[in-house]
């Protein structure tokens, strides 16, 4: 666990607004309250395909879980309360589900020793793996979610594992990224990443491509490490945390990493955005921005959130600023999404927008539930998945 005491939490209540643990405090903690929303006339028609609750979400354990749309048409849903469901992603059906145990095993009713999902899940396959505050990391099949193996690394897992070429690579939130055989679980290699004394409560997922793993780490820094043995490549620092308490020099690289085949797209908290050299983890461009969540890239645009709230696009191959929204400002916005010509984000009252990836302008909205909505959206195919903190989930389509 990273050390946290209460004269810093106290702190960071007041100075640090991305900060996702603030977040759950309530709003009437919040230093800005949320941007009212404007009134527009939609430009496009979004169907809402089915909603419904799966478990008991994230609930307050400050990890940005988010539906995993896979194979098969199916999306596979994880909660704190210990369930996993598979869902039929056109109709929302249920598939299969099961309420993981860690002495107990699969339970169908609530045990004090059900395991608290809160990384993932991933799937590749018919693997299907998720990972636990108590550090637990179960792998199932994605068919019927039978157990295929269990074990334990030594911190909990807040980020979704990676899978690849074999491999299931875990973050633990002590900041070591570990690689396990996806066959039986054993653990291959460890690579350990420093950890400061405080630092925002959320974790990068790692990224696997090519044979590298991509992760971003509690001290501001973008790592590569191989994935066949976890030696380090590069080391690309993107936000260095200047000041003189802790709570000043916080600088996380929480969001996920994005790529498009020829680069690397990251941000920091108190940071700055840039396009990396996926060889070398050289800028290929930077821009001065911070924020808590990641990136999304399409076509020749990037998407990022800064920590206020505000929705920026950089052209992708040379980072000039293309469009900036602020009228979602201070709505403690998730990570965006990219459905076709459209950017997806969800906001802390539980509201769906998208957005022109063109021009940055209201096209829709719709509200899913009541709780903020902190884990991305996921695309899979025409449909964008949304899940709010408690559970309840939503299937959208974009009327052709």
């Amino acid at each position: 666990m990273k050390p946290v005491f209460a004269v810093a939490v106290a702190a960071l209540a007041l100075t640090a607004g991305g900060c996702n643990w603030i977040k759950n405090l309530g709003k009437k903690d919040n230093v800005e309250p949320p941007t009212p929303l404007v009134e527009f006339a939609p430009a496009v028609q979004v169907d809402r395909l089915w909603s419904g609750s799966v478990g008991d979400g994230a609930g307050l354990s400050g990890a940005r879980m988010a539906p995993l749309a896979a194979a098969d048409g199916r999306v596979y849903v994880a909660s704190v309360d210990g369930s996993i469901e598979a869902l039929d992603g056109a109709t929302g059906r249920s598939a299969w589900r099961k309420r993981v145990g860690g002495r107990s095993g699969f339970l169908w009713r609530r045990s004090e020793h059900s395991t608290r999902w809160s990384g993932g899940p991933s799937v590749d396959g018919d693997l299907l793996v998720v990972g636990g505050l108590d550090g637990q990391v179960h792998a199932l099949s994605a068919h019927d979610g039978s157990e295929r193996w269990q074990t334990r690394i030594e911190s909990e897992v807040i980020s979704a594992p990676a899978i690849a070429g074999g491999l299931v690579v875990v973050r633990g939130n002590d900041g070591r990224l570990q690689a396990l055989d996806a066959g039986d679980g054993s653990r291959k290699w460890v690579f350990d990443q420093s950890v400061p004394a405080l630092s925002l409560r959320g974790n990068s997922a790692p990224l696997i491509i090519n044979g590298v793993v991509y992760n971003g780490t509690d001290g501001g820094r973008v790592s590569a490490v191989r994935l066949d043995d976890g030696n380090e490549l590069w080391t690309q620092t993107l936000s260095t945390g200047e000041g003189r308490t802790e709570v000043e020099r916080l600088s996380d690289v929480d969001g996920n990493i994005a790529s498009d085949g020829s680069s690397l797209y990251a941000i920091g908290y108190r940071g700055q955005i840039a396009a990396l050299a996926p060889d070398s983890g050289r800028p290929l461009w930077q821009r001065d921005l911070s924020s808590y969540v990641g990136v999304a890239v399409a076509g020749t645009t990037v998407v990022a959130i800064d920590s206020d709230g505000n929705v920026w696009a950089f052209d992708r191959d040379t980072g000039a600023n293309l469009w900036k929204q602020d009228q979602l400002k201070y709505r403690w916005l998730s990570a965006p999404a990219i459905q076709g010509d459209y950017v997806v984000v969800g906001d802390v009252e539980g509201y769906v927008h998208w957005l022109s990836l063109a021009e940055g302008k209201f096209v829709a909205r719709q509200r899913l539930g009541k709780h903020p909505i902190e884990g991305a959206p996921v695309v899979a195919a025409d449909i964008v998945y949304v899940e709010d903190i408690r559970g309840r989930l939503g299937a959208y389509r974009i009327r052709p």
